[in-house]
């Protein structure tokens, strides 16, 4: 790797980072002037348009050929894109940015235990310890050491939610195992877009039930700049930096950068005057260094099965 390509690689991800550790307090806010099932249809009504656009310009119409996976395409778009907006932004009603920002950060390990029921590889001792710890330190971030006092608050429903949406787009990860040969603009795209459509039928379907309203114009004003970031900046400029970013370091790489996420939004937080308990603080270390730790050894696992020249 050149210093050149390390360097561009560390500044899309840096972007990336900035950008979804930015998303979650954002959202909060938005989910207080708009239900999160508009917002959601709203941001991908625009999203999956502009990642069509973007596919055709860099691939070609070409790229639009489904070549007969357009059945799991639907379903992996709505379980990923749909199942991870509705119920994350569904969550942040409920509890606080922080912890989704750190629940949001237990994808990793979710999908070593993802890969270990579904294809039977189970991961190494060192790596479930890893997993056992993030859990913890995520426990000791929602409950604060009081799990009765945090049912009580009611936010750990929000945060059920929320690990429901972090679940989902494990899911979605796993499905790119079922599009080998394809881009990751090109599987972005194309099920994105039947995505947005699930999350659009979610919307009109809460709204016929009376669960929600159609957001009105003076509604979606007074949300708009938060609307303009979840949409343009977390959903498109922060998903094209990590592809772009994941090709110039590599995956490893990219993950370990991706583990600063939860630091952006505590910094943001404190930044917004919210003072973190000292429980708080170590359970959100302990999740972001397990997390690191993991990604470490898997780094070196990978350097002694590697040939030797």
């Amino acid at each position: 790797m050149t210093p050149d390509r390390a360097v561009r690689g560390v500044a899309l991800l840096g972007v990336t980072v900035l950008v979804w550790g930015a998303t979650f307090p954002i959202g909060k806010d938005a989910v207080a002037v708009v239900d999160p099932y508009w917002l959601s249809a709203i941001r991908y009504a625009i999203a999956a348009p502009c990642f069509a656009l973007i596919l055709w310009r860099v691939e070609g119409a070409r790229a639009f050929d489904y070549e007969g996976k357009r059945g799991i395409a639907a379903l992996v778009g709505c379980v990923g894109f749909a199942g991870f907006n509705v119920f994350t932004f569904a969550g942040m009603q409920y509890t606080a940015s922080e912890h989704a920002a750190i629940i949001t950060a237990l994808q990793a390990p979710l999908t070593a235990l993802a890969h270990w029921a579904w294809r039977g590889v189970r991961p190494a001792r060192f790596t479930l310890a890893c997993v056992a710890a993030a859990f913890a330190g995520v426990m000791l971030v929602i409950t604060k050491g009081n799990v009765r006092a945090a049912l009580a608050g009611g936010s750990l429903h929000g945060d059920m939610l929320v690990f429901v949406g972090a679940a989902s787009w494990v899911a979605y990860v796993m499905g790119v195992i079922k599009f080998s040969g394809w881009s990751a603009l090109r599987y972005t795209t194309l099920t994105s877009l039947p995505g947005a459509g699930a999350i659009a039928l979610i919307a009109l379907g809460m709204t016929v039930l009376g669960v929600v309203e159609v957001p009105r114009g003076d509604t979606l004003a007074a949300a708009g700049w938060q609307l303009g970031y979840l949409t343009f900046l977390t959903a498109l400029v922060g998903v094209l930096c990590w592809n772009a970013g994941i090709r110039a370091l590599g995956p490893l790489n990219a993950v370990l950068l991706g583990n600063l996420v939860p630091v952006v939004t505590f910094a943001i937080r404190i930044a917004q005057g919210h003072r973190f308990e000292a429980i708080e603080l170590t359970g959100a270390a302990l999740v972001i260094g397990a997390l690191a730790a993991n990604n470490l050894f898997l780094r070196r696992m990978l350097e002694r099965r590697a040939p030797s020249m």
